[in-house]
Parts: C-alpha cells; structure tokens; sequence
C-alpha cells in the first residue's frame, strides 16, 4: 500500500512540510486524504498535474475535521466531481460554511484571505457521512473511519491498509524530528478525549498491524509506540501546565500568548528541535492559537 501512497507538500505560506495532502490512487479512482486550505489550491493543482493528473480525477476525498488548514478546498475538489467524506457532525459546514469562516475571520482578522483563501460550499449529494467504524471500499482495499475527538468534536483518523491518517490528533511532529506537539486551537479542545482517542488509535494499531502513521503536519512515521508515548505525555503537560498556570490568571491575553509560546519553546528544545525546525513547528501550530484553546479548555472545564 505505502507504493501507492503519496505525500503532496503544499507548500503552506510558501513553507516546507507545513501541510500535506495524501494522494492514493486505486483501481476505481484516486483517493485524497486531506485538501489543505484554499489558499494552496494552485499547489495541490501543480502536485497533481506533476503526476499527471488533474482536480477532476480526484473521486474521494477524506476529511479528518473541517478546520480551514484541512478541508478548505473541498469544494473546489468537488466542483470537478469528488465525493467528499467526513464526519457527520461536521457535514453541515461543508455544505453551508458560512458560520465556519465567520467564526474563523473573527480569529485571523485582517489576515484570513491570505492565510486560507476562499472555501467553496460542498453540494449535499456529494457529501457522505460517516461514523466510527464505518469503511469505504477503495478498489480493494478498505478504509476505515475512526472517532477520535480531542481535538475536535467531529475528528476522524483514517486507516487504509497499514497506515492510520491521524488529522490533528495524533500531534504535529515535523520531518526527522521526535517532538510531537498538541494542536491546542479552539474551541472544542478536549483532553479528556484526547486520551481516549489515543487509546483507540493505539488499539487500531494492534488490530490493524499497523506500521505508519501520517499526520497532516507532516508526513509518516514508523515509530508508533514512541510517538504514542511522545502524544501521551504532550497530552499530559498540557493538561498540568493548565491546571498550574491559568487558575486565577488576569495577567491578560499578551502575557498568556508569550507564557504558552515559552513552555511550548521549552519543550520542544529539550527534544532537540532547533531553531529552524521549531519555525516550522510554529508555523503549523501556532502557539499564540494553543493560549486561546488552552485557555477555553481550562474556563470549560471549570465553569
């Protein structure tokens, strides 16, 4: 299966493995597991078009969330006639985003249009819903959904043959590096949830025999019981470093964003994640977003 498999760059912000798309061609067609954001349309197009391929051959395309970085350009995908497949709870905002984008320019502001560019409505008879444990044949070879919330309520994992597409919940670990990170945007961040995903992806991996995993951001990696662990205490600190910090906290937003910028600089340094490295890590993860997640998990769990 990894023979067939291909990692597509985006090329996010003109940037090195920020974004991936995963491009599986099978004997029905071609399947994409992720789009990017709207914004790297143009460079999912040149991928494609360097395989020889164009958005019209694409017939399936699987979304682990519809958060912009990772759905954005399912509708362009599907004006050229793809199926798109995601978790039924997060259907609604494929076929009508506009509360998606209101909610997201309220956080980007001035900078939405350039970082995610322009999200197209996904017709209703090109959207499939799908629950946990259902599975879509892909020539032979099935791909099974997964529930896995944590980092977002309608989060989906993929496994396709050995392989498990983990979204945002397995972390963000960059190319030859060890360090994996939480991807703590709001709102919906749930680390309650987050473990019990990582023990379903864990079991899947038993079940499955599974060998890789590939994240979004970015790329696979063979060493899944490392990296659950790596997952497992990032899951862990998180929760700690809440639990220690923002009780009380009225120091206010600028003073949170630097003090979580500093311990997820921290941390990642005691992984040996060097400067240029750490630029690529902030730039899929950033940390002035995982203070503003970090701080509604925390008034939620509180309230």
């Amino acid at each position: 299966m990894l023979d067939r498999l291909d990692t597509l760059d985006l090329h996010f912000q003109d940037r090195r493995h920020i974004i991936a798309a995963y491009l599986y061609p099978h004997a029905d067609g071609v399947a994409l597991i992720e789009t990017g954001p709207g914004s790297t349309v143009p460079m999912l197009q040149a991928r494609l078009a360097a395989r020889g391929l164009t958005p019209a051959d694409v017939s399936e395309v699987f979304l682990t969330h519809i958060h912009l970085d990772h759905a954005g350009a399912a509708g362009h995908l599907a004006r050229h006639g793809a199926t798109i497949y995601a978790h039924h709870v997060g259907l609604p905002h494929l076929s009508d985003p506009a509360r998606l984008l209101a909610s997201a320019r309220r956080i980007y502001g001035d900078d939405m249009d350039a970082l995610w560019g322009e999200m197209h409505p996904v017709p209703d008879d090109q959207l499939v819903a799908l629950n946990d444990g259902d599975t879509v044949p892909l020539g032979g070879e099935p791909l099974t959904a997964l529930d896995t919330p944590g980092h977002a309520s309608h989060h989906m994992s993929f496994v396709l043959g050995d392989v498990c597409f983990t979204g945002d919940v397995g972390g963000v670990r960059m190319p030859e590096e060890r360090h994996v990170e939480l991807p703590l945007a709001p709102p919906e961040i749930d680390l309650d949830a987050w473990r019990e995903s990582l023990a379903a992806l864990r079991a899947a991996a038993d079940r499955h025999g599974l060998t890789h995993l590939a994240p979004t951001h970015f790329g696979l990696y063979d060493d899944l019981p490392a990296h659950f662990e790596r997952l497992e205490a990032a899951i862990e600190t998180a929760d700690d470093w809440a639990a220690r910090k923002l009780p009380g906290w009225d120091d206010g937003d600028e003073a949170l964003q630097d003090a979580v910028t500093q311990w997820m600089r921290s941390r990642a340094s005691d992984h040996g994640v060097d400067g240029d490295a750490w630029g690529r890590y902030e730039r899929a993860n950033p940390s002035w977003m995982a203070a503003l997640g970090l701080r509604r998990y925390w008034t939620t769990q509180t309230a």
